[in-house]
């Protein structure tokens, strides 16, 4: 006999249908008979005929669902623990958890307030704040807040308000490694067997060094061997031929970026083009590294290339059906950490 799961029902439907059981059974109905008739489990019938026996009908009310007594948590208290979540991890509170899991939470009730809460109290409590659980972001603990809030405030909007006094494009610029055994989606399979896509046990790669504007304008340059400042001098070179106007490039201070070959090329050439530093440690800041993780899972991640030359063809493809859709490239600039550069 399948049960029904009285549980889907309002609090008003559990009610009736517990008035009913236990009528149909006092008025003479045996308990396997209630059960078959109304669907409902023996272990059921039998809790809520030891309700009535304990303080009667009124045991059968429809309660209000939820921990005993509604929210246990003081409003100073639910406060609290809201500023301590949103400001710090949790192991510069000294407690032993790295992420903001349920249980950490109610752990840091449990130290704060003296409460403990089940998990799924907890669960309410951080739905009914506004969190939910995600995948956290790295950042780097060299990173330097105060010179992210100088760039963002203070050096960002000058280098925008001197491009266009200058009459300069703004082009963001990174570089990456590209390996033939990076993966990247989900392929269907059946449960319990994992899919197996073929390819090569030979491991080889590419790099990738390109430039990106909020205007949708993309250049790039795929080399192979080391990046140092003798190739990044050659994608500077055909980055002012394939630009007409002022180049105001910002990079992160990579070795080559800072050379002193490169320094005294951008002397050379600064009538075209100058170049500015992101703060340290702060990949997020920089659009181009959307147009990397595009590269890499489209690109690289979803096919399976024979040898070295077909990845590069590969990447090239794809960077130039990139370039002709400018609007892909402009949607790099849309995600929060980059938005103040669209």
């Amino acid at each position: 006999m399948k049960i029904f799961d009285a549980r889907q029902l309002a609090p008003s439907a559990q009610e009736s249908l517990r008035r009913r059981v236990i009528a149909a059974i006092q008025g003479g109905m045996s308990k396997a008979e209630a059960s078959r008739v109304f669907q409902v489990s023996r272990e059921a019938i039998y809790q809520w005929e030891r309700r009535v026996k304990e303080g009667g009908e009124k045991n059968l009310r429809a309660r209000k669902r939820g921990p005993k007594g509604g929210l246990q948590l003081e409003p100073w208290e639910a406060a609290q623990t809201v500023r301590a979540i949103r400001g710090r991890c949790p192991d510069q509170l000294k407690l032993s958890f790295a992420l903001w899991t349920r249980e950490a939470v109610g752990e840091l009730i449990r130290r704060r307030f003296g409460l403990r809460l089940s998990v799924w109290t907890v669960g309410r409590y951080l739905r009914r704040w506004g969190f939910t659980p995600q995948k956290p972001l790295r950042r780097a603990l060299e990173q330097d807040p105060e010179a992210v809030r100088r760039w963002l405030e203070e050096e960002y909007p000058r280098i925008k308000r001197q491009a266009k006094r200058e009459q300069a494009e703004i082009h963001w610029g990174d570089e990456m490694g590209l390996r033939s055994d990076h993966q990247a989606g989900r392929s269907y399979g059946l449960r319990g067997v994992t899919p197996v896509i073929p390819g090569t046990g030979q491991r080889f790669g590419c790099n990738l060094i390109s430039t990106i504007t909020n205007r949708g304008k993309l250049r790039f340059m795929v080399f192979s061997g080391e990046f140092n400042a003798e190739v990044f001098l050659k994608f500077l070179g055909r980055l002012l031929k394939s630009v007409r106007r002022k180049v105001f490039l910002i990079v992160d201070r990579h070795p080559a970026h800072v050379a002193r070959k490169v320094e005294r090329w951008m002397k050379k050439w600064e009538r075209r083009v100058r170049m500015f530093f992101l703060p340290g440690y702060s990949p997020k800041l920089n659009p181009d590294e959307y147009l990397n993780n595009d590269v890499k899972s489209n690109a690289v991640g979803r096919l399976r290339p024979e040898d070295k030359e077909e990845l590069e063809e590969n990447v090239r493809a794809y960077l130039r059906s990139t370039q002709k859709r400018p609007d892909v490239v402009r949607n790099f600039f849309q995600a929060k950490p980059v938005r103040y550069a669209a």
